[in-house]
């Protein structure tokens, strides 16, 4: 029982440290499949020979200074590679007996997207796809290379081959893409319960909308380069991709995924677009009441400014000596002082009200 326990542990930990390898091979051969993990890319170059198709995957630190080198190892001419990787972002090259394609693998860490290159390069018998460490694309498809292999039926042509497996490894990637749709959007979710939250500061939420914005254009910009290289491979009639209806019309699904995903992106980017103009007419909001509420303080202020200023100046002139005013003089004039300033404080209200210049208050 202790010896049967352990053994699944060891078995698990010297896959872990297989898959973590920089490369893998898998070729189907006279009907039978095999796999190989090894840091060095030119070990593959003889596993491969003779193989009735082959798929090779591997991880680079730098692709810029990398993929050039590793696609030469397996015989890609250097035209070739330098009129395919004249933009890393998305390409699209077919030399006859030499097909390449890169396309943007998606990453997502919060708002910030980032499209790194997947380089796909076929020939004949071998797919061979490199990529940088940052984006770990295929490696559940490693693990079951082999399966998808041995499921291939032997009397199939070498084309059909070679296009359903490029057809699953685009697949895949495809869904990693459409995985960070999700992230995007659960990140939106969080961005909308503190839009919701009126105490939230204004000024965080529009960057905070801004940096989605961004991110969804960037995602888009993404799946908009999937669908014009999936184009091209659909309609580029390539010497080395199938003819068979079958196959192609699963190029054709691939595309119709992409461009339902662009919907969905589409559509979040126009749900952010509304939350964004909700966001100014609060603010709006915010400035209208203001605006109210100064232009309310305004016009008091200028009916109480009148209001005095009336018994003022009737005090000022009865302050002359020409008047002579003596004590027995003070109840009647006190009184004319508060009754000119009542009479003063409503024509000056009624003044304004007539005007327009006095704003309802706000609720």
């Amino acid at each position: 029982m202790e010896n049967g326990s352990k053994e699944p542990s060891l078995n698990q930990t010297a896959y872990e440290l297989e898959s973590e390898k920089k490369g893998f091979c898998a070729i189907l051969r006279d009907g039978e499949t095999k796999n190989i993990y090894s840091n060095n890319v030119g070990e593959f170059c003889p596993f491969i020979e003779n193989a009735s198709i082959s798929w090779v995957d591997y991880v680079v630190e730098d692709f810029d200074r990398e993929a050039f080198d590793v696609a030469s190892i397996f015989g890609f001419s250097e035209t070739f590679l330098k009129h395919l990787m004249k933009n890393t972002k998305s390409g699209y090259e077919d030399f006859g007996n030499e097909l390449g394609i890169v396309l943007p693998a998606i990453t997502v860490s919060g708002f910030e997207v980032k499209l790194a290159p997947l380089m796909i390069l076929i020939r004949e018998s071998i797919i061979v796809t490199i990529h940088s460490i940052e984006i770990k694309r295929f490696s559940r498809m490693r693990r079951y290379a082999e399966t998808f292999m041995h499921k291939l039926p032997e009397k199939m042509e070498q084309k059909d081959r070679i296009t359903s497996l490029l057809i699953r490894i685009i697949d895949e990637n495809n869904a990693r893409n459409f995985d960070h749709l999700r992230d995007i959007e659960e990140y939106g979710d969080k961005l909308s319960e503190e839009l919701a939250d009126p105490k939230t500061s204004r000024n965080k939420v529009s960057k905070e909308i801004h940096k989605m914005k961004h991110a969804l254009i960037i995602y888009l910009s993404g799946l908009w380069a999937t669908v014009d290289e999936l184009n091209a491979l659909r309609y580029g009639d390539a010497e080395l991709i199938t003819d068979s209806q079958k196959l192609l019309n699963k190029i054709s699904r691939l595309l119709g995924e992409v461009n339902s995903q662009i919907g969905l992106a589409e559509h979040l980017s126009e749900v952010l677009a509304s939350g964004l103009e909700v966001l100014q007419s609060i603010y709006n909001n915010q400035l209208q009441i203001l605006n109210n509420r100064l232009a309310l303080l305004v016009a008091y202020l200028t009916i109480i400014g009148t209001a005095l200023l009336v018994p003022n100046t009737i005090a000022t002139i009865a302050s002359n000596p020409v008047f002579q005013l003596t004590p027995k003089d003070s109840f009647w004039y006190i009184s004319l002082l508060f009754l000119s300033t009542i009479i003063a404080t409503i024509i000056s209200w009624l003044i304004v009200k007539k005007m327009g210049l006095l704003p309802k208050s706000p609720e």
